[in-house]
């Protein structure tokens, strides 16, 4: 269903029953939290039988209520503020064991991203990167720091590696100057998404790089500009994003690019170890 539930429940109204109308006016001015709720706890919080919130989503032609919460999600994704995160998050979790609650839905966010994960899509980011003149990665906000661990572990493989972030002494765009024909440029990108990541993405586009990203899902922002989509399942933990999918999936493209890329990976890591140990790198084990 592509109509957003705010204009399904405007498109309908008319023939709502007393029950319904209470929950499409509660949904209308608190979406932000009944796209978290389950039909228990919105018929709950609104004075009806949970029968009655199943048949209202029913009826506005979403498959079930899960169908219905899930458009509800999508759609504010990118609306809700850090303090409406705060209060939504506070009110779904209130007493429950936070640690189990936030270690159990990383779980399921990796479960998930596995089983919807698509392969042919994850073999051509593993070739455009194996295969890529140079590499750029791309992350800001939260998604920083999944850009740095990515072009951490690719730098290590490939000699053609730049990571692109707010931190340097230039701007992105003058760390872009040289991206071309033949360049792979990668974006980490999640809700809230960055106004500068898109803008990075577009120019990189338009000097003919081909454009990988990682994102949440097919609709957002990022997906659109880009040549390959990987998407990984995100989801709002009180002020902050859980980013553990996104980054077992670069876990993944790291691993299987190591694996296709031509040339000796052990080779390179003797070198390294040389390196590292000449320079005292790390700290040895005194037994």
């Amino acid at each position: 269903m592509n109509i957003d539930v705010l204009s399904a429940i405007i498109s309908e109204s008319a023939s709502f029953s007393k029950g319904q109308r209470k929950i499409a006016k509660y949904i209308t001015e608190n979406y932000d939290k009944a796209a978290f709720m389950t039909a228990s706890k919105l018929g709950e919080t609104v004075g009806v039988s949970e029968s009655t919130v199943v048949r209202f989503a029913s009826d506005l032609g979403y498959d079930g209520y899960p169908s219905m919460r899930k458009a509800l999600q999508e759609m504010i994704k990118n609306r809700l503020t850090t303090v409406q995160r705060i209060v939504v998050s506070k009110e779904l979790i209130q007493s429950r064991d936070i640690l189990t609650s936030v270690m159990s839905s990383d779980v399921d966010k990796i479960r998930l991203t596995l089983e919807e994960i698509n392969r042919n899509d994850f073999d051509s980011a593993v070739s455009a990167i194996i295969g890529a003149k140079n590499i750029y990665v791309l992350g800001l906000g939260s998604s920083a720091a999944l850009s740095i661990f990515m072009g951490f572990y690719l730098n290590l493989l490939f000699p053609n590696v730049r990571i692109v972030n707010e931190g340097a002494s230039s701007d992105i765009f003058e760390q872009m100057l040289r991206i071309s024909e033949g360049d792979v440029f990668i974006t980490i990108s999640f809700p809230r998404y960055s106004r500068r990541t898109i803008k990075a993405m577009n120019f990189a586009a338009s000097r003919g790089a081909q454009i990988l990203c990682i994102t949440d899902t097919e609709t957002s922002l990022v997906a659109q500009t880009a040549d390959i989509k990987l998407y990984a399942k995100s989801d709002m933990v009180s002020f902050l994003d859980s980013l553990v999918a996104p980054l077992s999936l670069i876990n993944a493209l790291v691993v299987a690019s190591a694996n296709r890329a031509h040339g000796d990976l052990a080779l390179k890591f003797e070198k390294l170890e040389d390196i590292w140990a000449e320079f005292e790198v790390y700290e040895s084990s005194k037994n």
